[in-house]
């Protein structure tokens, strides 16, 4: 009897638990804000100097630009000198055309 009623008392109590850990609701974790809202305006309208922006300014503030080109541009910049017009950027190995009207307005020589 007291076997009985303890696996009763062991049910009722997994029974219960199971009923809530299902009828809890579920929390969802929130949609990431894309890049793009979480800069603020001035950041958004700060321009890049290419000729002394660095390997990770490049990455962090260009779109399109990874680790690879950041170090492509600041290596073309290194073994020829610095960019004289934004349209340069062309020779650098990997920046093709839409990438560079994707960040024109983002780019300066200076």
């Amino acid at each position: 009897m007291q076997t009985t009623y303890l696996s009763s008392l062991i049910f009722a109590f997994l029974t219960s638990l199971s009923v809530t850990t299902t009828a809890a609701p579920s929390i969802k974790p929130e949609a990431p804000t894309p890049i793009a809202t979480q800069m603020s305006k001035a950041e958004q309208s700060a321009k890049v100097n290419l000729n002394a922006a660095d390997a990770e300014t490049l990455r962090r503030d260009l779109f399109g630009i990874g680790a690879a080109k950041a170090k492509a541009i600041v290596a073309y910049r290194e073994s020829n000198g610095p960019f004289t017009a934004v349209d340069e950027l062309l020779e650098v190995k990997g920046v093709g055309k839409a990438l560079l009207e994707k960040n024109r307005e983002r780019l300066t020589i200076n």
